[in-house]
């Protein structure tokens, strides 16, 4: 039986991937935002099966991102090879915007930013042409014979001995559309003596879409194909099961054979489900001149026949973590730099100190104007992971007294800083209480607009005291629905709260682009504390989901 590749072939909250091939083996990296490390970097030698290798960006030299917004932060990585050495090219909208980074070797270690000046936009990314020079696409806002503004993609020759511009740097495309939303994701590719450009249009969301032109020289206007997009699913309306499609990065294989991988959603329950935007992938042909994206059906499918390429591994989280290695997995993650030593891997311990920082907060407004990046940032008591299936069961062993009516720790499931749904031990007139809190906000834009207003409410959904340090938590997902439980002995825990709303956690209800993380947390809310949360052990797994009495495969 023919090997298939099963979409998404990464689950959860990757977004924007890129993707490129050495040899027989392939590397692919997705954006980050405000996490920490940064840029996840995965290999595989057979398309199926991806095995995380690292992050590109694990130092704090490379990466300052904070935890006011996850929408800021890293955004849209591309990955190249070229002559031996490895180029990461990304934004950074925390710090001074767009860099490079290389190595030789993807594993790492990667080198500190390379700033680049004279580089607006966003989405930055390299080609290598055939005769040696290599050029630099992004995005820009330009200035219409009319007085009009219009955003465009633009390229420029890049030094990259030493990490700048050269000549020129011309808008050479405008969209498919005439004024179309959001033209960025710039990708450069040669073949048969024409120059593509492959974009995303339309914006990221439902109206997002793929789109092609091509050239004889860089420099001049590019044509776009007659039969943009080349992919998008907008056509099929919001309650298709795949949704959001765009971004693509396009890969050739030895044999000649083209692959793409793009970024999606899934639906359930008729809303975008809250792991995010997945990365995905489809098969491409030409013809005539242009990429064909899934051809017969023009749109992703759940699966393809899989390319004869040697096996890949494949990947493999266990389900229990019990903190015994001496250092964090590469499947966790801190939400913004840890400029504080907050916690210790110790005795099959994770220990957390209580960080003055709350867990949720109001979003800041971000200053994109400012010059000089402020690094004196206090760091958040935060270590989690990401949601990789649309039904699961987390739970964690955690061994916590609150000394002080502002100490808190437990399990959060979060989207952005500040919808997130807690289940936290805390004190309440001297006596030991957990409870479960929903957080949510009204938003009114992005940080980076200027009429941008945030407002966050917390409230009780639940509360009981507790007595005791230890304390199992565990909450699970079915649907759009939250179960959240507790109790000492890990086969017989209580219900504490059930059908806790999921939407309220929702990317398309939140307004925001990431995905939802679970996490360990503790905090002082403001306050210095010498105290600290233990916590044993954290299970994760993938629960079958029924909707309607039959097993669902894909939502």
């Amino acid at each position: 039986m023919q090997k298939q590749l099963i979409n998404p072939i990464l689950p959860g909250f990757y977004p924007d991937p890129s993707i490129c091939r050495v040899e027989d083996d392939f590397y692919m990296v997705t954006s980050s935002f405000s996490l920490f490390p940064g840029v996840p970097i995965f290999h595989s030698t057979d398309l199926v099966n991806w095995e995380q290798i690292g992050h590109i960006l694990d130092r704090k030299s490379q990466l300052h991102v904070t935890a006011d917004h996850m929408t800021a932060g890293i955004m849209a990585p591309t990955l190249r090879y070229n002559n031996g050495t490895y180029y990461m090219i990304t934004t950074n909208v925390s710090d001074k915007w767009n860099f490079i980074v290389t190595a030789k070797d993807p594993r790492g270690p990667w080198s500190d930013p390379n700033w680049l000046e004279g580089c607006p936009g966003i989405d930055s990314s390299l080609f290598f042409d055939d005769d040696g020079k290599a050029y630099l696409t992004g995005t820009r806002e330009d200035t219409n014979t009319d007085g009009t503004r219009s955003q465009g993609i633009w390229v420029s020759e890049i030094d990259l001995d030493r990490m700048c511009l050269v000549g020129e740097a011309r808008t050479i495309w405008g969209g498919a559309l005439k004024n179309c939303a959001s033209p960025e994701a710039p990708h450069l590719y040669k073949k048969d003596g024409f120059y593509y450009l492959v974009i995303a249009e339309g914006g990221t969301e439902h109206f997002h879409a793929v789109t092609v032109a091509r050239s004889r020289t860089i420099f001049n206007d590019f044509e776009g194909y007659a039969g943009n997009p080349i992919l998008t699913h907008r056509h099929l309306g919001k309650h298709y099961p795949i949704c959001n499609v765009g971004h693509a990065d396009l890969v050739e294989l030895k044999n000649g054979e083209w692959y793409t991988v793009i970024l999606g959603s899934r639906l359930i329950e008729g809303y975008h489900k809250n792991l995010g935007r997945e990365t995905f992938i489809a098969p491409v042909v030409w013809e005539e001149g242009w990429p064909v994206i899934s051809p017969g059906t023009g749109k992703v499918e759940w699966s393809y026949p899989a390319p004869d390429l040697p096996a890949a591994s494949k990947r493999v989280i266990p389900v229990r973590d019990d903190f015994e290695a001496e250092e964090l997995g590469m499947d966790w993650v801190f939400y913004g730099t840890p400029y504080e030593n907050f916690y210790t891997l110790s005795d099959s311990k994770l220990t957390m100190k209580l960080l003055p920082r709350s867990i949720s907060q109001e979003i800041q407004k971000i200053d994109i104007t400012a010059t000089k990046v402020d690094k004196n940032v206090p760091t958040l008591g935060f270590i989690g992971r990401r949601q990789l299936h649309a039904n699961f069961s987390m739970a964690a062993k955690m061994n916590f007294l609150a000394s002080d009516e502002n100490e808190t720790a437990g399990l959060a499931i979060m989207q952005a800083c500040n919808h997130q749904f807690r289940l936290e031990r805390s004190m309440e007139k001297g006596k030991q209480i957990l409870r479960l809190i929903q957080c949510t906000s009204e938003i009114n834009g992005y940080p980076h607009q200027p009429h941008f207003q945030c407002m966050t409410t917390e409230k009780d959904l639940a509360k009981t005291e507790v007595e005791g340090e230890e304390i199992i938590l565990k909450v699970t997902a079915e649907g759009q629905s939250y179960n959240f439980y507790f109790g000492k002995e890990e086969e017989n825990l209580q219900l504490f709260y059930e059908n806790a709303d999921g939407r309220k956690l929702n990317p398309e209800s939140v307004g925001g682009m990431v995905g939802t993380m679970l996490c360990m947390f503790a905090s002082s809310n403001g306050k210095e504390s010498k105290n600290k949360a233990e916590f044993e052990w954290f299970d994760y797994t993938e629960t079958e989901l029924s909707l309607n009495g039959k097993t669902v495969l894909h939502v």
